[in-house]
Parts: structure tokens; sequence; C-alpha cells
């Protein structure tokens, strides 16, 4: 790749043919990264690159070397919404490569590498040119096209079926879906990847990217037990050395387990320095929804920044909870008033909430499970269980 590096448009021909011919994948994937050394060189960014290109090259690798370098002449003049066309059309000559291939998938690095610097251009393009998501979603179009080739290979025994390539494909849709917040597109893509025969053998680093979000899409379906699944899985396989990608899972985990009554320890919220939790716990456990609301207004940047502020508001549910059972602890009863309830959330800065309010969290948290007993209505009372009226949470 040193020649590359400092040779000129004939010598980067050559070798791009060499290794198609050969079938180096690999090797040809980088020579088309917009991330590798040789987009440096000055000598690959001609005034004419079709004239020189044509004619000299066989096609389609023709294609693939005009629309490459093509894209990193705009990019070195930052012309970005010129780039992501380009790069666009680079993505449509490697789809119509892996279409002509039968039976044989070592051009998945060369896709691989064409649809990431797609996604990294869009996000470019639409940084300079704002288009609210356009941009991204036709980069997904692309994207998807890709996908149907491998998809449509119905091989399933072969070590050479291109629907070894389906999973980086959907990790980088995915992607795309949750920047732009269309996450109902995603369902289709999940559902293929939970029905392939493949989905065990897909690389460990893949499948880390994709339960995790999987398990954030869980998380905003409200199906918490399965965003804990995902998560849990993507955090304990994620590389122990990889503190940034554990911390940003966490972000979302720590949530997810709080709701399922499940409270974090201060040392690993320590570790990865997500001590924007700590407050967040004490509340909780306390009960005390004042603070509940000081520790999200004062850091409220972060919890919007990562998408969870809604999700960590239905913390309140656990806190009434766990302010509802020092009243019964300090009542002593079994046949609490509603009043007293009501008296405990306006200590706790619910200064208006009225006894039907009351009465309506209190069942909440009955339906829930939080809470074992009914509401007698009649007498305005709430009537608990003599075993478990109000079953433990556990921590980690």
């Amino acid at each position: 790749m040193m020649s590359i590096s400092t040779g000129n448009v004939n010598q980067y021909i050559q070798f791009v043919e060499r290794v198609y011919r050969t079938g180096q994948g690999n090797i040809l994937a980088k020579l088309v990264s917009l991330r590798d050394d040789h987009v440096a060189n000055r000598n690959l960014r001609s005034s004419d690159i079709a004239a020189l290109v044509e004619g000299n090259c066989v096609s389609p690798l023709d294609e693939l070397i005009i629309t490459h370098l093509s894209c990193v002449k705009a990019l070195c003049a930052r012309n970005y919404m010129e780039a992501y066309d380009h790069q666009s059309a680079c993505v449509a000559v490697v789809t119509r490569i892996l279409s002509n291939q039968k039976e044989e998938n070592w051009c998945l690095p060369l896709m691989y590498t064409a649809c990431l610097d797609l996604r990294l251009v869009a996000q470019q393009a639409e940084l300079y040119n704002p288009s609210n998501g356009k941009i991204l979603e036709k980069a997904a179009e692309s994207l998807l096209g890709c996908f149907r080739v491998c998809a449509a290979d119905n091989r399933t025994t072969d070590a050479d079926t291109k629907r070894l390539g389906m999973l980086n494909l959907v990790n980088q849709l995915l992607k795309i879906y949750f920047r732009i917040n269309k996450l109902h597109l995603c369902k289709p893509l999940i559902r293929a990847i939970d029905s392939s025969p493949f989905k065990d053998q897909f690389p460990l680093a893949q499948q880390i990217t994709y339960r995790y979000f999987v398990g954030r899409k869980a998380m905003f379906d409200s199906d918490y037990a399965s965003a804990d699944h995902y998560l849990t899985y993507a955090f304990e396989n994620c590389h122990r050395k990889s503190m940034k990608n554990k911390r940003l899972i966490l972000t979302y985990l720590v949530p997810v387990k709080m709701l399922l009554g499940f409270m974090p320890a201060k040392i690993l919220l320590q570790k990865y320095d997500l001590m924007q939790f700590w407050d967040l716990v004490s509340a909780v456990k306390n009960g005390d929804l004042r603070g509940i609301d000081r520790v999200m207004e004062e850091h409220e940047g972060f919890f919007i920044r990562a998408g969870i502020y809604l999700i960590v508001e239905k913390l309140k549910i656990t806190a009434y909870r766990n302010l509802f059972k020092k009243v019964y602890t300090v009542q002593g009863t079994h046949q609490i008033d509603i009043a007293c309830f009501q008296a405990a959330l306006q200590i706790m800065g619910q200064d208006d909430v009225d006894e039907d309010e009351t009465q309506c969290i209190v069942a909440n948290l009955i339906y829930d499970g939080k809470i074992k007993g009914y509401i007698s209505y009649q007498h305005k009372k709430v009537v608990v269980s003599k075993k478990d009226a109000f079953p433990p949470l556990s921590g980690l």
C-alpha cells in the first residue's frame, strides 16, 4: 500500500485490477476506503479523473475507481454534497459487483467499507447542508440495495454466502435510523437478523453493536425486560478496555435496570464516570420526589442528549412505591388512609396533589405489582397484603 500512497493514477489502477483479479477483498476495500493513507496522495486528484481511467481499466472497476477518486477530490475541496453524490454512486457500483458475483462473497469487505464511508460522508453532508435527515435517509436507501443483494442469497450452509454480510449493513442502517429518529424502520431489519440461520455466526463485535441498538429500541418501546437482555449482553461482551463503549451501553442499561428495580452500585457509576445517576439512585430509594426533580434539572442536558429524559422521569413510579412503603412502616397497619399517602406526597413537594390523584398513583402501583393490595374506595383506605405488601427491590 506504500506505493499507492505516493504513486500515480496508472499505478493505482493496476493495483486495483490486480487485487480484484486475485480476489483479495480486504486489500480492495482499503483501496477504496476514504480513511486510507492513499486519500492524502495529491497525484490521485487529477482534474479529469474520468479521462485518465476510461479505456485503461475494465468495467465495472473503471466506475468504481472514478467514483471513489471523485469523492476523494470533493472531500479535499470540502464539497460534502458532491462527495456524497460520488460515494452514493460508488455504493451503487459495489452493489452491482456483488450482484454479479455468483456463489462467492470475497467482496464483502469492499461492501462494508463503501457503505460505512457513505454513512460518514452523508453525516458530513447533513452537517454542512442541513436537510432534516433527508440526506441520511437517501444514504439508507443505498445501503438497502446492498442489503437486498445479501438477503437474496439463499445458500444457508455455504461459507461463501453473502448473507454473512447482512448484520454489518443492519448495524449501519440502525445507526442512521436512530440518528434521524425513524425507529419504526428498524423493525423489519431486526426481524431479518433474528430469523437468520447465521445470527450466532456473525462476528462478536457486530453482535454487540446490534444488541446495543436493539436494546435501546426495546427501551423506547417500554419493553424493559428485552432491553435489559440485549443491553446486558452488549455490556458483558464488550471488551473490558473499551471504556467509552461500555460507558455508552451503561448510559441506557442503568435506567433500564432501575426501572426493573435493580439499583446500580456507586463503584460501578464511578468507574464509568456516570455519577449523574448516583443522586438519582439515592432519591429513588428514599422516595424523594423533590430530589428527583432536582437531579433531572441539574443533569437535564445529559439526559436529553442521551435521549433518556422521559425514561428517567418514569423512575418517579419507583420513588412513589418507596415513599408509600415508608408511610406503611410508620403507620404499622395493613389499612392505611389515602390521606396519609396524600400528605406524604405533599411533604415531598407534590403540593397540588389531591385525593383522586393519590388514589390514581396507588392504583397504578398496585397494577404494576409494586404494592400488593387493593383500594377500599368506600372507606378511603388502601388495604395491603399481610405478606410482602411492598415486594423488595433488588440491587446490582
